[in-house]
């Protein structure tokens, strides 16, 4: 899953939405007046992207009802999306469906789906265009200090410090080549389908893996494990760059 967090308040559904969505490229506007064939109209979320020359619209209605959604609501959003021209839209709720309300959705270019099937269908490509971009980003630094090669600066290192740099390694290699790996080059090389969470059940059983905390080895989700990870990766960074700062001209 993308997050764990769930929506309290239809406000909040709505900016979530429209944040994931964002998140994998696409332009978005919340609360988005649109004109339509009928006159004008208010989309919850509004997404739009443009691949090679083609544009791509979707629309979305978020629902935070303490009920199922029943079909009226369907009949009304599939004549709105149809007048917009949108590609495709998007019933979101907290609660589900009647079954009158799937009825009215089949052979139409609607998707009734809960929150969590909404970060499931986006949750590749949010992966791909947000997740490992951030950790380059936010932690290439840090990937630099986990490879094999000493720095430049090295050699001009008291022996304390030294010692202090080599603890640093053995405490920070580990995360950093598992970052690496979450990275978006190690994806492009790789091709394999997005790692599957927590961390420690991918990972073989070894000492070495209580240089990791347990709060980002057992992440189940990948928005959390990556605010864990930035936090973790950039205190890191910190440390070892109060010695390159020492020495380094």
């Amino acid at each position: 899953m993308i997050t764990r967090n769930t929506p309290d308040t239809w406000q909040t559904l709505q900016t979530e939405v429209g944040r994931i969505l964002e998140e994998c490229g696409f332009d978005v506007e919340v609360e988005r007046k649109i004109q339509s064939a009928r006159g004008v109209v208010e989309l919850d979320v509004y997404a739009e992207e443009t691949v090679r020359g083609r544009k791509y619209a979707i629309a979305c209605e978020c629902k935070h009802w303490k009920s199922r959604i029943p079909q009226a609501v369907v009949h009304g959003f599939r004549t709105v999306v149809q007048e917009i021209g949108a590609n495709i839209g998007y019933i979101v709720s907290m609660e589900g469906f009647q079954s009158g309300a799937v009825a009215a959705s089949d052979l139409t270019n609607l998707k009734l789906v809960t929150w969590q099937e909404f970060q499931d269908i986006f949750e590749e490509s949010w992966f791909e265009e947000f997740f490992t971009k951030q950790i380059d980003e936010k932690l290439d630094g840090l990937m630099t200090y986990s490879e094999p090669f000493l720095p430049a600066w090295f050699e001009k290192m008291s022996n304390d410090d030294k010692a202090v740099y080599y603890s640093l390694k053995e405490k920070y290699d580990l995360f950093g080549m598992i970052m690496q790996s979450l990275g978006p080059y190690s994806r492009i090389l790789r091709k394999e389908p997005i790692p599957t969470l927590p961390l420690r059940a991918r990972l073989k059983p070894d000492p070495i893996l209580s240089t990791i905390p347990d709060h980002i080895l057992d992440e189940t989700a990948y928005q959390e494990l990556l605010d864990a990870s930035v936090a973790y990766g950039e205190t890191a960074l910190a440390e070892f760059r109060v010695l390159r700062d020492r020495y380094a001209t």
